[in-house]
């Protein structure tokens, strides 16, 4: 008769042994031992940190909102607009005549449909796509938080320079336009995270980290690809991928499976991508784009182009070194020395988890990222005779996050001579570009046309909103860096008050690059093209703009006559087409607003509005 078991109790056979002399089984009378239960218990700390990051973003999506609630109209042009008219044409919408310009691929719009599903008008729509970007944006402060786990920066304080971190002007002051540039840093740091655990995971020893090494590899590939579909800048971004993929490849630290696996979905991903980039070019680039295309190859077959390409990629870089107080810049000296010398010192091999080899090749990645980003895209820009063409901080804004995040790990863990080698070596790079931009562009930082949008955070270093000052900008950013190394170096309120002047810095740049630029921007594109008093312009099925209106006044009708299809044509040699809803045309000087249809406007036709601006004038005509 068996003894009954107890409610809830596990049964077992009792343990036996064979007798080594008589071979007979021998049953042990001591009960099993059950295996002890490995799972991690939830804990309360744990949700804590649930809740800090779930409300601390929250709270960058609110600052985010809160910066971006006076923007009701595109004033980055023509990069917004041509977003945004993608976007509106993937959604089934009217056509959008941007010929001659600049290609706007369909990633982004992609991401930016939600907004036509859900606006009903043009200002709704556009602060739509606003929200999307606060949303995407304020991701990166998980991210930035991980990064700086990665670079071995304590709990506590990565959390606090991760919202240091998600409040650059790289990354909040652009959020508040529809352009890549408010979520390629989210792109960038993640995928950043997603290869280097790719690269640095164990060989898999079962079926769980096999699929976890599978979707790091593939997620990495899908995030490349994904870029190079937003922007061209993604397409450095996708080589340095393949790249990294190829060298583990050889290096043997993945196997032929992982790296397949991986190259796959950004070869599949980044051939839907081109195929989507495809579709848009007979809606919105009907007889050709600018070909920027040939502006890089006429630079790298020149020796002008090669001077132009190296210097303007060199203002790049100061640019991003003066505007985050020399952290940027800390930060790159740092991943130049981990690519130099992957090994060799404690320093180096402490400064990311994960095995040299690979942490070199990463750091490789980056500053061929940097490279790339810096000097192709000055390879590929048209002289347009104004400042931002020799120092501009848009395009390396993507990588920006990662530069600091690596120079706050320096300041915070950095023995006092690694910090004084790094802080001077950063101040020696910084100096010498600032040098090269002087050198190059001479007289025509004063000459060339000062655009404040391209200035939001030296502006603020040097409290100058109407010119661009090259030294006073260095020597502000310099000064900053000195403080911070200074602070930094505080036994036990180092980090907090470092924390403190960064974030007080970067917000501040970002409240009056708002203040200052976007809102007055805002203000006046409003004043000189918004006609919705004048005209029902749900009505207006199409619209024709003359080429001889200035583009920025051109796409902005674009913009108000949402339900419309665009077009241009030339005054000059063609007659107004008749076949349209309402024709905009350039408003000669000295004559009045009736003069403006050559040789007079046909009978049905009435003028609606008109109006002299700094940027052009123009006639608006109705049926």
């Amino acid at each position: 008769m068996s003894t009954p078991t107890p409610a809830g109790a596990e049964t077992a056979p009792p343990a036996s042994t064979a007798s080594p002399t008589s071979g007979r089984t021998v049953v042990s009378a001591r009960p099993p031992v059950a295996p002890p239960d490995r799972r991690p218990a939830p804990s309360r700390p744990s949700r804590r940190w649930a809740w800090l990051f779930v409300l601390g973003w929250a709270a960058q999506v609110a600052v985010r909102l809160l910066l971006a609630s006076g923007q009701t109209i595109p004033v980055a042009t023509p990069d917004e607009s041509g977003y945004l008219f993608a976007a509106r044409v993937l959604t089934g919408g009217a056509d959008a005549d941007m010929s001659s310009g600049t290609v706007y691929r369909g990633g982004y719009p992609l991401l930016l449909m939600p907004a036509f599903w859900f606006g009903d008008d043009p200002v709704s729509v556009y602060r739509g796509a606003l929200v999307i970007n606060a949303l995407v944006s304020a991701a990166l402060l998980p991210l930035a938080y991980l990064l700086l786990r990665r670079l071995r920066v304590r709990r506590r304080w990565s959390y606090v320079f991760g919202h240091v971190t998600a409040v650059l002007p790289a990354v909040l002051f652009y959020s508040e336009f529809a352009l890549t540039d408010a979520i390629l840093p989210v792109m960038v740091v993640g995928w950043l995270l997603l290869v280097h655990a790719w690269l640095n995971a164990p060989p898999p020893a079962d079926r769980r980290s096999s699929v976890r090494l599978t979707l790091a590899g593939t997620g990495a590939s899908l995030i490349v690809a994904y870029a190079y579909t937003c922007h061209t800048r993604g397409a450095i971004l996708l080589a340095a991928h393949l790249a990294l993929l190829a060298a583990a490849l050889v290096c043997r630290w993945r196997s032929w499976r992982a790296a397949g696996l991986a190259a796959l979905a950004a070869a599949g991903a980044t051939g839907a991508g081109m195929l989507l980039n495809r579709s848009l070019l007979p809606h919105m680039y009907p007889t050709g784009d600018n070909d920027l295309g040939g502006n890089v190859v006429r630079r790298l077959t020149s020796e002008d182009g090669w001077g132009w390409m190296l210097s303007l990629g060199t203002g790049q870089v100061w640019y991003q070194a003066a505007a985050t107080g020399g952290m940027a810049a800390i930060g790159l000296v740092a991943v130049a020395f981990v690519a130099v010398r992957p090994s060799g010192s404690p320093s180096v091999k402490a400064a990311m988890q994960g095995a040299p080899g690979r942490t070199r090749a990463l750091a490789l990645a980056v500053i061929a990222i940097v490279a790339g980003i810096a000097f192709a895209t000055s390879a590929a820009l048209p002289v347009e005779y104004r400042i931002g063409n020799y120092v501009y901080g848009r395009y390396l804004a993507s990588i920006t996050p990662v530069l600091f995040a690596v120079g706050v790990a320096v300041l915070l863990r950095a023995s006092p001579r690694t910090l004084l080698w790094a802080s001077a070596a950063a101040a020696t790079l910084t100096v010498v570009a600032a040098c090269v931009v002087q050198w190059y562009a001479g007289d025509l930082l004063t000459l060339y046309k000062h655009t404040p949008y391209d200035f939001p955070e030296t502006s603020f270093l040097t409290w100058d909103w109407e010119s661009f000052q090259l030294w006073h900008a260095t020597a502000t950013g310099l000064a900053l860096m000195c403080a911070s190394v200074a602070v930094a170096r505080l036994r036990r309120s180092g980090p907090l008050l470092l924390a403190g002047l960064l974030a007080a810095v970067a917000v501040g740049m970002s409240v009056t690059a708002t203040d200052r630029i976007a809102r007055p921007l805002v203000r006046d594109e409003t004043a000189h093209t918004d006609i919705r008093q004048s005209i029902d312009l749900r009505r207006q099925r199409s619209i024709a703009v003359d080429w001889n209106v200035p583009w920025t006044i051109r796409l902005s009708h674009y913009y108000w006559a949402w339900w419309a299809d665009g077009s241009v044509f030339d005054a000059r040699w063609y007659a107004p087409p008749q076949n349209v809803d309402m024709v905009v045309l350039a408003w000669p000087k000295d004559k009045p607003a009736s003069a403006s249809w050559p040789k007079g406007a046909p009978p049905g036709w009435r003028i609606i509005d008109s109006r002299r601006t700094i940027q052009g004038d123009w006639v608006a005509w109705a049926r």
